[in-house]
């Protein structure tokens, strides 16, 4: 009977700990800070703006607010891409409602797939604001979740 109890036991621990720790957690805030010096590589611009937002990973729901200005044009684009603070990669959410303007504020939710919520939760997805100056990206936020 003791045996039986203690490999019970045992089993309970086991997935337990293999429970993902943050599907535990409700919701978790991301944030950012726009800056043309976070481009890859790196251009002189002088707008800047925030990235915040609370990521849910039981539904892997991102909601985001991102507010900038001082560009050098209107914006043209603005997305979600995949890479760290050295890279950059390819778009993996698009922003609609997208400012026409030198400033604004760019609202959204997106439901992330496995692959996107791994990478926001490894600090691999950045923001970037796009104008015809800078097709590539005049500002770019790493995002970071907290």
């Amino acid at each position: 009977m003791k045996k039986i109890l203690l490999a019970a036991l045992a089993g309970l621990v086991l997935v337990s700990a293999c429970k993902k720790d943050n599907d535990s957690v409700p919701t978790q805030q991301v944030s950012g800070t726009f800056s043309g010096s976070n481009e890859v590589p790196a251009i002189t611009a002088s707008g800047s703006g925030t990235f915040t937002g609370t990521y849910t990973p039981s539904t892997k729901s991102l909601s985001y607010t991102a507010t900038f200005s001082g560009l050098t044009g209107a914006a043209t684009a603005s997305h979600l891409h995949f890479g760290d603070a050295k890279h950059s990669g390819p778009v993996t959410v698009s922003f609609t409602g997208v400012p026409a303007a030198n400033s604004g504020t760019i609202t959204g939710t997106a439901t992330l797939t496995a692959q996107q919520a791994d990478s926001l939760t490894a600090g691999r997805i950045y923001a970037n604001i796009h104008t015809a100056a800078n097709t590539g990206g005049e500002l770019r936020a790493n995002v970071r979740v907290k």
